[in-house]
């Protein structure tokens, strides 16, 4: 208890701040009276109150943070605070299962967008701002937020940001101070959500959906306010501002704050992921709206384009937004899909997925064990990005991929075991890992999670959460080692 003890006193005071994020839904339900007050008002007295209670508990145990609990404090907090997030949807929804509840708020905070709520266009607009706004604080992450503040309260954050963060972030500090790197980067991203909500009132949107749909986009979670997604507009020029915003997303942040500080492109030019990623993603696209085309899905060739660009990007980022049930298309092209999202978007950015930087490293890695076949003793470093990356980098990506695959293969089995259909079942488990959100046949974008059984609803969370905390940071708790003096 003595080890665990500090991490609780930290996580006590996120917790105590968490309560306050409850104020801008319930201010906006004041505001129209849609009658959901009172799920905030008892939302913020039971986090705030046990938030104080594990605060006073463990208030003598206060110590700078190591390395070993900065990993347990992210899962402590990911896994703690989306049962705080569930309080709104089970007090105006009392037939909602906390099963399909806290489900629904891990998809929002892991910023994977599966729902199993139907009929979103009738409910209050101060519970879809909620479950938007989830995306959006953890897009960048709760704990990259809570590592800006607690410096404030007495709390050390390095060891939770190099817990939390993802790719070269770990281990890169772009200011001198890591607060300023967490406050620079929240800068960034608050400003584009700015100029992301503008563009979508200015193509047409109501502010409330704008404000809805900018958090979802920027978080590249996929939660909508209309059960029909971006069906509900059938706008190019929306469809056009979100492809745009969410490619945004879907670049590493510490980019754009480099351009932003530098005032200068060149950052752009030479990140080694961003490349890949825009070719990855738009070749995709361009790709699909051609064989949806010779296949006579659509009449013409640009709105088989148009079709494929959205849906590619949507799904190649990770978001699960969607302007057509693409579940109706060619298998290829919706598989081809769920494929990217397993590796499309940048290292530091909200977007899900093992990553752009890590597909590169096994790439070079699989290419330089075919040139030893032929030279044995050749010296042949991997190089990204014109520098050579260390083999115990090497050895970490490689590990990494080979728990990626076990542990879908291990929860696909699962969930086939479970009673569901194969298709459903694998495409379930991608969509969750991948923090994508729709998958396909039974959890296609037309339909929700809400066929799935608690059991497989327990499976797909856990799945969401793996995924969103990398794997082997979230492992990592669960090892002997960890937990030895």
């Amino acid at each position: 208890m003595s080890r665990i003890a500090p991490v609780l006193n930290v996580l006590s005071k996120v917790i105590i701040l968490f309560s306050a994020t409850f104020l801008v839904p319930l201010s906006l339900s004041w505001i129209l009276d849609d009658g959901a007050q009172r799920a905030y008002d008892e939302a913020i007295l039971i986090t705030f109150s046990v938030g104080m209670l594990t605060w006073f508990f463990t208030r003598r145990a206060q110590r700078e943070l190591q390395t070993r609990d900065g990993f347990l404090l992210v899962l402590l907090t990911w896994t703690s605070l989306p049962a705080f997030a569930t309080l709104p949807l089970l007090i105006y929804l009392p037939e909602l299962s906390f099963t399909d509840a806290y489900f629904e708020a891990v998809s929002g905070i892991t910023t994977t967008g599966a729902t199993v709520l139907s009929g979103l266009d009738a409910l209050p607009m101060s519970i879809n701002l909620w479950r938007g706004l989830l995306v959006w604080f953890g897009g960048m992450g709760m704990i990259v937020l809570a590592v800006a503040i607690l410096p404030l309260l007495g709390v050390g954050g390095m060891q939770m940001y190099k817990a939390e963060t993802p790719g070269p972030m770990k281990d890169s500090k772009l200011t001198p101070r890591i607060t300023e790197t967490a406050k620079g980067l929240y800068l960034v991203y608050v400003g584009i959500s700015l100029v992301c909500g503008t563009a979508y009132w200015l193509a047409g949107m109501t502010p409330f959906d704008a404000v809805m749909h900018t958090f979802s986009t920027m978080g590249l979670g996929g939660f909508s306010s209309h059960d029909a997604s971006f069906g509900h507009w059938n706008s190019q020029l929306i469809e056009t501002v979100a492809v745009v915003f969410m490619l945004v997303a879907g670049i590493n942040f510490s980019t754009h704050f480099v351009a932003w500080r530098q005032r200068s492109v060149n950052a752009y030019r030479f990140d080694p992921e961003m490349r890949w990623f825009l070719a990855v993603t738009l070749g995709s696209a361009l790709m699909i709206g051609v064989y949806l085309f010779a296949m006579q899905i659509y009449p013409d060739f640009w709105a088989s384009l148009r079709f494929a660009l959205f849906n590619t990007v949507s799904i190649a980022t990770s978001t699960g937004f969607a302007n057509t049930d693409y579940n109706l298309w060619p298998a290829f092209a919706p598989l081809w899909m769920l494929f990217l999202s397993g590796f499309a978007s940048c290292s530091g950015s909200t977007g899900g997925g093992m990553k752009m930087v890590r597909a590169q490293l096994l790439f070079r890695q699989g290419r330089r064990e075919l040139s030893r076949l032929i030279h044995p003793a050749a010296r042949l470093p991997v190089k990204l990005g014109g520098q050579v990356v260390p083999n115990t980098i090497i050895y970490a990506v490689l590990a990494f991929a080979f728990l990626y695959v076990f542990i879908i293969i291990v929860l696909t089995l699962v969930m086939t075991a479970s009673g569901l259909e194969p298709i459903t079942a694998f495409s379930a488990v991608i969509a969750s890992i991948n923090n994508t959100g729709p998958g396909l046949n039974e959890v296609g974008p037309a339909t929700t999670y809400a066929i799935l059984t608690d059991f497989q609803t327990w499976v797909c969370t856990v799945a969401m959460l793996l995924g969103r905390l990398e794997l082997l940071t979230m492992l990592v708790v669960f090892t002997r080692t960890f937990w030895r003096a």
